[in-house]
């Protein structure tokens, strides 16, 4: 009777230790992103990172430089790494349909991470209100236009690409915002290589072919300084409003000293954050809900003061 209690008790003992030892064998994740050199998603990298760090997971980044190929590269990459979770920033809402697929024939969990998709199997969508974020934003350009009395003129609009859902939905808030004060848009650029270059002339070209432009909508914010030189190009500095989107730390200066109009901020850092923490609850069992939009801060001089602590650590990923 002893002899097998021990033996029981052994083999218990055993199975425990081994169950711990699997338990804490630390989870590997890895971040495909779109584009890593844009501080968007660097921000959002350095919010997974965080994350993932405090909860003991290994983390490994991958940008496919804007590139489906190298994207879908990272993606095998990632599989043959043996990851156990994926967060993915895709190029557009239609390259990673294929992405799903193949994470699903590998049996990874995928939380999706700034910008959605057109299909497939996925844990959660980790997202920004763009809608209501740019909404919010053309109040802050039809107000300005409105004292300045140019409700007459017009607004170009340098876009990311509208196969995205969140580009699509963010030009649609804008232009509802500005339609409610009577401003019409002049015309939509897209970006393709969202360099200086191309920045610049999109600005240039919207200048030049339309007479009564007052503003340029950017969806962006890294290539803010080309808009900024062509206004100037053009003789057009107080005569051009410029408004971005997203947030580079300088804009804690050029928005205060009237240089940007505003800008609507999401909050990469916390996304980052979350991503992680969806797919931590997913290993864990717990319930996790299929889309976190999280809130967009629309930014002008008038509150720009007040919402430093949360642009410096969720916006800008300024932590220690």
């Amino acid at each position: 009777m002893f002899a097998s209690t021990f033996i029981f008790s052994f083999i218990f003992a055993a199975s425990a230790t081994f169950a711990n030892d699997v338990d804490e064998t630390p989870k590997k994740l890895a971040y495909i992103a779109s584009d890593l050199n844009i501080p968007f998603w660097a921000i959002m990298s350095k919010g997974i990172g965080n994350k993932a760090e405090s909860l003991g997971f290994e983390i490994e980044h991958y940008s496919a430089n804007n590139s489906p190929k190298v994207e879908l590269q990272n993606l095998i990459d990632a599989i043959e790494q043996k990851v156990d979770g994926i967060i993915l920033s895709p190029i557009s809402s239609s390259t990673s349909v294929t992405l799903l697929k193949l994470a699903k024939k590998a049996d990874i969990p995928v939380v999706i991470a700034g910008i959605g998709t057109d299909g497939g199997d996925y844990v959660s969508y980790v997202s920004s209100d763009n809608a209501t974020g740019a909404y919010k934003l053309g109040q802050i350009l039809g107000q300005k236009m409105q004292e300045k009395g140019w409700q007459q003129g017009r607004v170009g609009i340098i876009a990311i690409p509208q196969k995205r859902e969140n580009g699509k939905v963010r030009t649609q808030g804008f232009i509802k915002a500005l339609g409610e004060y009577g401003i019409h848009k002049a015309d939509l650029r897209q970006q393709v290589s969202f360099s200086y270059a191309e920045t610049y002339e999109f600005s240039k070209q919207l200048i030049e072919q339309h007479s009564d432009l007052r503003a340029i909508w950017l969806q962006g914010s890294d290539r803010y300084q080309a808009a900024l030189d062509a206004i100037k190009d053009t003789h057009k500095i107080g005569e051009i409003f410029l408004i971005c989107f997203d947030a580079e730390p300088s804009f804690l200066e050029l928005i205060p000293q009237k240089v940007l109009v505003g800008s609507a901020m999401q909050q990469p850092f916390l996304m980052g954050e979350q991503a992680v923490k969806d797919l931590e609850d997913y290993f864990q069992g717990r319930p996790v809900n299929k889309e976190t939009q999280l809130p967009i801060l629309a930014i002008s001089e008038n509150n720009i003061e007040q919402n430093l602590l949360i642009i410096n650590r969720n916006v800008l990923g300024l932590v220690d």
